[in-house]
């Protein structure tokens, strides 16, 4: 992919070319690296998604604001994006870090996303990177739940019981499993309700907002099949018995 074409997926084209060239610049490859824009591509990465989540989940308070922020920022979701760029195309990396598949890692692809929109930053002003990280950003608010994002399987549950008025059952965690924010936890509930409280945690883990929906709590246990399905079968087996 030509530089031309890494400016067309990034919506901006650059006056000043060699500070594209910087940007993609690692430290293994040279002693004047993109280290410096890093560092300012950071900042302007923070204050742009922090305007962007304020504006756009207005009833979400500053506790809440952060941990969406913080998710949305950290390496692993920058990485995502540079990936989706195609920015390991672009690396200009050192012999060693080439041979190690520096190309694919994650703190590379992270730190040089951040290195671009520094440098977009000194090449066109705020607003103009503001525009590129908006529209870098507008699916991904889309497709997030601002309640649950960078919330841990346990703790959704504990929510989810509490505003419900709920006791929640002790259990012991034996194992957690996953990567960023979909993780889930196998326990074992020390209850004769451990059906519906695995079942509950595993709605929170894979679809949060179906939480929102099922009555679990009016039930001691939940049917592998459909309510209205299992009282059907119940009675269908008491007139042949």
């Amino acid at each position: 992919m030509s530089a031309a074409k890494l400016e067309a997926v990034l919506g901006y084209s650059f006056q000043n070319k060699s500070l594209l060239e910087l940007a993609l610049t690692h430290r293994s490859h040279s002693a004047r690296n993109n280290e410096r824009l890093e560092f300012l591509g950071d900042s302007v990465l923070g204050t742009s998604v922090s305007s962007l989540l304020f504006h756009r989940f207005a009833k979400l308070d500053e506790g809440d604001l952060s941990r969406v922020r913080a998710n949305l920022v950290k390496q692993a979701a920058l990485a995502d994006i540079a990936q989706r760029l195609g920015l390991s195309e672009h690396l200009r990396l050192g012999e060693g870090e080439l041979k190690s598949g520096g190309f694919r890692r994650p703190s590379i692809l992270a730190d040089t996303l951040e290195a671009i929109l520094g440098a977009i930053y000194l090449d066109g002003g705020f607003e103009r990177v503001q525009a590129v990280i908006h529209q870098l950003y507008e699916p991904i608010i889309k497709s997030i739940d601002p309640q649950t994002i960078g919330k841990d399987a346990k703790t959704l549950l504990q929510e989810f019981l509490q505003a419900h008025k709920l006791a929640l059952r002790p259990y012991t965690v034996i194992a957690t499993m996953g990567r960023h924010i979909v993780s889930s936890l196998k326990w074992h509930a020390i209850s004769r309700s451990s059906m519906c409280m695995s079942r509950l945690l595993a709605l929170a883990v894979v679809r949060p907002s179906k939480l929102q929906r099922a009555k679990l709590w009016r039930r001691p246990w939940l049917p592998s099949q459909p309510v209205g399905h299992a009282r059907q079968s119940s009675a269908h087996a008491r007139q042949h018995s």
